[in-house]
C-alpha cells in the first residue's frame, strides 16, 4: 500500500454510517474523507482507518488499518466493504465508491424515511450533502450540507440552505482533526469523482469479460458512449450562482495541472456556472483511464473525439460550446501522453 504515502489533497467530513468496529459517528465525532486521483481514506476518531484504493486492472480494493498499538501495524482486506460498496445503482453492481445524501437529525442519526440520494455531478444542488458538514460560501445555491432536524417523527420535507461556515469551529471541536474545514470545492470534486472512478472500473470489468463474445464490440462502444458522457459533463447540474470554498482547496487542485503552454488545465475550477473551466474530467490522465484495456482506451477515444470534433450534433451535445470543445482539446493534444494521433 505504497500508493497510501501520495499526499491527499483535501478533507471533507461527513456523519457517515458507522461499521460496528468503529466509534458511534455523530456530528460531534464525524468520519472524515481524505482523497486524491487515485485514494479515498476514511477515519473516524477513534476507530480504524478505512481505504479505498484504486487498481487499473481490478477496480476498487478496500483496505483496513486497525488503530490498535502493534509493532507491525498492516492494512488487510477489507473483505466486508462490498456489502456496503456494492449495488447496482450506486456502483454499478461492481464494488465501487459511494456517497450519498440523506437528512439528519442533530443526533447525526439519518432520516432514512425522507429519502436517499446517490450524489455525483448530475444530482441538483438542492439534494446535496444531506448529512455533511459544508464550508464555505454559496450565492443563490441551496444544499442540504450543515441541515439537522431536531424532530425525528414531525418532519416531512427538509428545506436546501445557503452555505455561510467559513470553519468547523463552533460545529464541534476540530482540535483533534487535521483540518477545520469540509470545503465545498473539494466535495464538488469529490462528487465528480467518485463515479468517474466507478465508471472507468466498470469500464475495465465489462472490456475483459466481453473478450470473445460475438457482441464484443457493441458493448465496449455502448460503454465508451456512457463513459464520455459522463467525462464531458452532459448532464452536469448547472450551478444558480457563485460557490466558493475556505480553504484554499479550488487554487491548489487547479494548480496541479497539468497545463498547456497558454497556462491552461482541465483542473481548473469554475464554480459558477459549472465545476470545470473546461467540461472535461481530469480524471483522464489517471492510472484508472490508463490502465483500462486497450480496446476500452481506443473506443473511449473515438468516442471522445467524436463529440469534440464536432462530428456528433445530436442535441444531447449542444451545452459544449465551440469554444469549450476547441479549449479541451488543444489542452489535451499538450498534455495527454499516449492521445490517438487523430487529435492532433
Amino acid at each position: 500500500m505504497d500508493a497510501l504515502a501520495i499526499p491527499v489533497e483535501s478533507q471533507v467530513a461527513t456523519f457517515a454510517k458507522a461499521s460496528v468496529q468503529a466509534p458511534i459517528i455523530s456530528p460531534a465525532n464525524p468520519r472524515t474523507l481524505f482523497f486524491n486521483d487515485n485514494i479515498v481514506v476514511g477515519w473516524p476518531r477513534g476507530g480504524f482507518i478505512e481505504a479505498a484504493s484504486v487498481d487499473p486492472q481490478l477496480g476498487v480494493i478496500f483496505y483496513i488499518l486497525d488503530q490498535r498499538n502493534s509493532s507491525t501495524p498492516r492494512f488487510v482486506r477489507g473483505t466486508g466493504c462490498p456489502s456496503c460498496h456494492q449495488s447496482s445503482e450506486a456502483t454499478l453492481s461492481i464494488p465501487g465508491l459511494l456517497l450519498r445524501s440523506q437528512a439528519a437529525l442533530a443526533d447525526g442519526r439519518t432520516m432514512r424515511r425522507l429519502g436517499s440520494e446517490v450524489v455525483d455531478h448530475r444530482l441538483p444542488f438542492s439534494k446535496r450533502w444531506g448529512g455533511w458538514y459544508v464550508t464555505g460560501r454559496s450565492v443563490g445555491v441551496a444544499s442540504l450540507g450543515n441541515v439537522m432536524l431536531s424532530d425525528p417523527f414531525g418532519v416531512d420535507d427538509v428545506s436546501p440552505q445557503t452555505i455561510s461556515l467559513a470553519t468547523l469551529e463552533g460545529t464541534f471541536d476540530p482540535q483533534a482533526y487535521l483540518s477545520p474545514y469540509s470545503d465545498v470545492a473539494a466535495l464538488m470534486v469529490l462528487d465528480h469523482q467518485v463515479h468517474m472512478t466507478n465508471l472507468l472500473a466498470r469500464a475495465s470489468w465489462e472490456t475483459r469479460a466481453a473478450e470473445g463474445h460475438a457482441d464484443a464490440a457493441a458493448l465496449i462502444e455502448s460503454v465508451a458512449r456512457e463513459v464520455v458522457d459522463y467525462m464531458l459533463f452532459v448532464d452536469e447540474a448547472p450551478l444558480t450562482g457563485r460557490v466558493e470554498g475556505s480553504s484554499g482547496f479550488a487554487d491548489r487542485f487547479s494548480a496541479q495541472g497539468p497545463a498547456d503552454t497558454r497556462g491552461r488545465s482541465l483542473r481548473q475550477l469554475e464554480l459558477t456556472q459549472r465545476l470545470l473551466r473546461y467540461p472535461c474530467s481530469y480524471m483522464i490522465y489517471s492510472d484508472a483511464f490508463d490502465g483500462l484495456p486497450a480496446v476500452a482506451r481506443e473506443a473511449i477515444y473515438r468516442r471522445l473525439y467524436a463529440v469534440l470534433s464536432g462530428q456528433d450534433q445530436a442535441p444531447r451535445y449542444a451545452r459544449q460550446t465551440p469554444a469549450d470543445r476547441r479549449g479541451i482539446m488543444e489542452i489535451l493534444r499538450e498534455t495527454k501522453t499516449g492521445l490517438p494521433e487523430y487529435f492532433r
